[in-house]
């Protein structure tokens, strides 16, 4: 069965139905490549699913540990190559709201958000840099 539904819906737009879920995103173009940068572009998307499974996965981990990473965030940057145009870098910033993991959680968290399956799905020339803020 398939994930998901795409239309181009012009000017640079497109519309995306999670077809489990009916959940919609939109996409813009950049306004860096003749878009009007009104909603993620695609490798916005890209980078931020990064930001997203690792969340994710810390969280399963943290659940299956006993411990609670609810408010934690992440920020994220993108940094964009030329030539050709790509991703070449994604920074995630994780902000955790309580400064009372012990090391083991630590641990845990750490390797948890770094083998995620995006960051694993990512090409070895995107760098990830992680940052882990307790």
């Amino acid at each position: 069965m398939s994930t998901s539904k795409i239309t181009y819906t012009g000017d640079l737009r497109t519309t995306s139905i999670h077809l489990k879920s009916g959940s919609e995103i939109i996409t813009d173009a950049p306004t860096d490549n003749q878009g009007k940068g009104e909603a993620f572009s695609p490798t916005d998307l890209l980078a931020t699913s990064l930001g997203n499974c690792m969340l994710t996965i810390v969280g399963i981990a943290a659940k299956n540990h006993s411990f609670n990473i609810d408010g934690t965030t992440a920020e994220i940057t993108k940094v964009m190559a030329e030539n050709p145009r790509r991703v070449s870098e994604i920074i995630v910033s994780l902000q955790f709201p309580t400064n009372n993991y012990t090391e083991k959680e630590k641990a845990i968290i750490e390797r948890s958000a770094k083998t995620c399956p995006v960051a694993f799905s990512l090409h070895p020339d995107i760098k990830q840099e992680i940052t882990f803020n307790y």
